[in-house]
């Protein structure tokens, strides 16, 4: 993967690219003290991932990110944990606070990887959709994937990635169109990259959903509706 990083601070450039230089399977083509110098590269090349601080003179890492090409996916580094559920409206992988530490950032590239193969070999497509199932095809197979299986969804860019136990399929829907063909007793709508089966929430707090090892945001516009849905409107309403 063809990597870039912007930053306005020039000790965190370097210390991103120190951590960087040994991970495999991703090159550091470009190091960047704002987003001017790097739209500019971006037109002339190729980039797969951005590491991208928030807050920079001029233009901000959120507002740049809401421009980017759709194929291009971003890591966000900054300082500032407030942040976070705004980063899931700009459809960024990942959110490092600062100062990041090597593991923490290791984790994030793997995700990012991961997320770039599914996305550049992905050719599978909704088929159908039953009472209690969806058909995919995938790689000229068809692969039945039962609701009550699915822990959550999450949207990326124009495609929804379904989440089953240990593995995941990709298919070519976004996930407003995905979420109006399922059960609405069984799926919430918990930010704009998520959706989750209620039957597989391990627990939450008033910022997160926690299943299994996934930790999945809870966006301010959905915590009404999703607390009335999993725990019923007289309950969620004493808290």
């Amino acid at each position: 993967m063809n990597c870039i990083i912007v930053d306005d601070e020039p000790l965190a450039r370097e210390g991103m690219l120190l951590q960087l230089q040994d991970v495999a399977g991703i090159t550091i083509t470009g190091s960047f003290n704002g987003v001017k110098k790097a739209r500019e590269f971006m037109q002339d090349n190729k980039v797969d991932l951005i590491f991208l601080d928030i807050q920079m003179p001029g233009v901000t890492g959120l507002e740049f990110a809401s421009t980017i090409p759709k194929e291009t996916l971003v890591i966000f580094t900054t300082a500032y944990s407030q942040y976070a559920l705004q980063s899931y409206e700009v459809e960024a992988i990942d959110y490092i606070v600062k100062p990041v530490n090597k593991e923490r950032l290791y984790k994030a590239v793997q995700k990012a990887i991961g997320y770039h193969e599914l996305l550049s070999g992905q050719n599978a497509s909704m088929e159908s959709m039953d009472a209690e199932f969806m058909l995919i095809k995938s790689e000229r197979r068809y692969h039945k994937i039962l609701f009550k299986d699915i822990l959550y969804i999450e949207g990326l860019k124009d495609y929804a990635v379904i989440y089953i136990e240990d593995n995941k399929v990709i298919t070519a829907m976004n996930l407003k169109t995905i979420h109006s063909h399922l059960n609405p007793a069984l799926f919430a709508r918990v930010s704009k990259s998520y959706l989750v089966n209620i039957n597989h929430i391990d627990s939450f707090d008033n910022h997160t959903i926690y299943i299994k090892n996934s930790e999945i945001p809870i966006g301010d516009v959905f915590r009404k509706d999703f607390l009335e849905l999993y725990l019923g409107k007289n309950l969620s309403d004493k808290l």
